[in-house]
Order: C-alpha cells, then sequence, then structure tokens
C-alpha cells in the first residue's frame, strides 16, 4: 500500500514442506514471500511492514533463531525496512482476502427519523413482526436435476440397476435423486450443463477460475460427461503457470569468423513444386548473414539431411564449431549422428 491505496495483490499456496511450519515461521515466510515478488519496489526505499503476529516485531532482537530463520533474515536486513504490530481484531482488510466470508442474509432497515416522528405524531406503530402469506421459492439447482432425471433414459437404467444391487457405485436417496458415491449425477440437458457451468465461473466467488480448477472443482461435486468442453470461452484463454519464471534473455556472442557458427530453420506451408519439394532449408552464417535456401521435403529423415548439409555446407565452408537451431525433430534424431 502507498499513501492509503493498494498496488499490488499476491497470494500463494502452501508448499508440503511449509504445512509444517510453527505459525511464527509461517509469518515470517509471508514477508519474505512479499519482499522477494515486490523487490523492484521495496529495494532501496523506505517500506514499512504491518503484520498481526506480535513476536515478528522482535525479529531482530531475538539471540536464538534457527536455521532458517537466519536464512530469511540475512535476506530482510537487505532492505530498509520496519515492522510494526497491528492487532488481528483490526487487521480487517487483510482478512477480508483471506477468509471467506458467509452471507448474511439478516437485513437492518432503519426508518428515517422525520418519518418517525410524523407516525407518532398519528398515533401509528411499526409492526416490527408479520406473517407471509404467499411466498414462492424459486426451485434450486438440486431440484431441477432431479426432475430432469426423472426424464433421462441413462438415469432410468441405472435407478434400474440400483434396484437389482448390480450398480454398487450408485444410489439413490430419500428424495429420488441419484448420486455417484458423492456426486451427483447430472442428467444430459443443456440447460442445466449450462447453468452448472454459470454458476461455477460467472459468480463473484469464482471469476473465471480457468478450465483446469474450474474442471476439478466440478469433479467434486457432479458426476457428467466431457463437462470439461464445454468451458466458456474466457476460461479456455487462462491457463495457469507451473512452470519457473523464465531468466533474463541470453544474447548469443558474435562469432569471430565467417561460417564459425551458423543457424538453420526450415520455412514450411508451402505449394509443392513439380519435383516434390515443399518447404526450404535455410542455413544462415551468424557473422556474415551470408545464406544458402535448399529445397527439401517435409518427409526428409535426419539422414538424409545430414547427406545435403555434408555436400551442400560443409563442402563449401567446412565444418562450423556451432549449429543452432529450434531443437525440431528433423534434428534431434539421426541428423546429429550423421553429421559427427
Amino acid at each position: 500500500m502507498q499513501e492509503g491505496k493498494v498496488i499490488a495483490y499476491a497470494s500463494r499456496q502452501l508448499r508440503k514442506h511449509e504445512v509444517n511450519y510453527p505459525t511464527h515461521d509461517l509469518e515470517l515466510a509471508a514477508v519474505v514471500h512479499a519482499l522477494k515478488i515486490w523487490r523492484h519496489y521495496l529495494f532501496g526505499n523506505k517500506c514499512e511492514i504491518y503484520t498481526d503476529h506480535k513476536s515478528l516485531k522482535y525479529i531482530f532482537t531475538q539471540n536464538e533463531l534457527n536455521m532458517r530463520q537466519r536464512r530469511w533474515l540475512e535476506l530482510i536486513k537487505d532492505y530498509d525496512l520496519e515492522i510494526h504490530y497491528h492487532p488481528g481484531k483490526a487487521n480487517v482488510v487483510a482478512d477480508a482476502l483471506s477468509r471467506r466470508s458467509y452471507v448474511n442474509m439478516a437485513v437492518a432497515f432503519q426508518m428515517p427519523f422525520e418519518l418517525c416522528v410524523e407516525f407518532e405524531s398519528l398515533n401509528l406503530g411499526f409492526v416490527h413482526h408479520t406473517t407471509v402469506a404467499t411466498f414462492e421459492a424459486e426451485p434450486t439447482l438440486e431440484q431441477e436435476i432431479r426432475n430432469h432425471q426423472k426424464t433421462d433414459e441413462k438415469i432410468q437404467e441405472i435407478r434400474e440397476q440400483i434396484k437389482l444391487g448390480k450398480a454398487p457405485h450408485f444410489r439413490e436417496d430419500e428424495q429420488g435423486t441419484v448420486w455417484y458415491k458423492n456426486r451427483i449425477c447430472v442428467p444430459d440437458v443443456d440447460s442445466i450443463k449450462k447453468l452448472i457451468l454459470s454458476e461455477a465461473h460467472d459468480t463473484a466467488y469464482s471469476i473465471h477460475p480457468g478450465s483446469t480448477k474450474m474442471y476439478h472443482d466440478l469433479k467434486e461435486r457432479e458426476q457428467s460427461g466431457r463437462i470439461c468442453r464445454k468451458v466458456c470461452d474466457t476460461c479456455r484463454r487462462v491457463k495457469a503457470e507451473h512452470q519457473r519464471p523464465a531468466g533474463l534473455l541470453q544474447p548469443l556472442k558474435i562469432p569471430e569468423w565467417k561460417w564459425e557458427e551458423i543457424s538453420m530453420d526450415f520455412i514450411v506451408g508451402l505449394p509443392r513444386t513439380q519435383k516434390g519439394y515443399n518447404s526450404i532449408w535455410v542455413v544462415v552464417d551468424r557473422l556474415t548473414k551470408v545464406a544458402h535456401f535448399i529445397p527439401v521435403n517435409t518427409t526428409y529423415s535426419g539422414a538424409r539431411l545430414a547427406e545435403l548439409y555434408i555436400s551442400r555446407i560443409v563442402c563449401l565452408h567446412g565444418v562450423p564449431k556451432r549449429i543452432i537451431s529450434d531443437r525440431g525433430s528433423q534434428f534431434t534424431s539421426r541428423f546429429r549422428e550423421r553429421v559427427a
């Protein structure tokens, strides 16, 4: 936060070994995580950390620290920061982000003061309790699924198998809903599936979690075939990153002599010629940028490409010290063995 306004949010899931951390280490790990991801903001600037874990305030003066805390403390000392204690009851901003709140259906309605005075002058009072004469509630999702289960042919067959004891993993509850283990069986009705998908990703509690997470969340509650293929376009575009962040770009050094280093790649998707060629093999000298364009076919094997390379490139310029490619299947197969 800066000047009382939020700049960025950050969160991550605990790793397997971090689950066993004591509370003090977990609170300190959160501080280290924030310093690492916002290093470009915080390094070299004065910053303040507010925590509801009071013992963190004395981390710099503690005499006994474990090896993990000592390692983290070395990182923390690189920053110009102060740690302040913020009571947990007053830490409502952070708790609102880290804890799920439950909706309270009670509504407090306060009448305007002027209206209350006018009611008293007319000897009128307020009715604090009343009775609803007519109340119609929309059917819940489970009720709609149950109603459509009665007309679904596959689920009717499962019901018959349940009665005969031939469907061990299926069951029918007292209300007549068919379940597969602890998951409700969803009938093959487009309106029901659209409603389930809408509830799973289009509400304020989900906000398009992505196709993978959404599929696993639905898999725990509903039993339906190929429901992952019905994910919306926005969820399909959101893909979770499970790889380590890429490092800085490392440019290749400029070679000292011509044809000492070469790069090669293919131009594909071309119309087939009369001689049967449908692609071009491009070999470029990295120093002089002189290029050779060799007509080839995409079906050429690594051994065939190696023969062309020796007859068209090596015989003219010799053997290079380094060959740079995109590690295509043509280069990672027999090409390297034949050239070597």
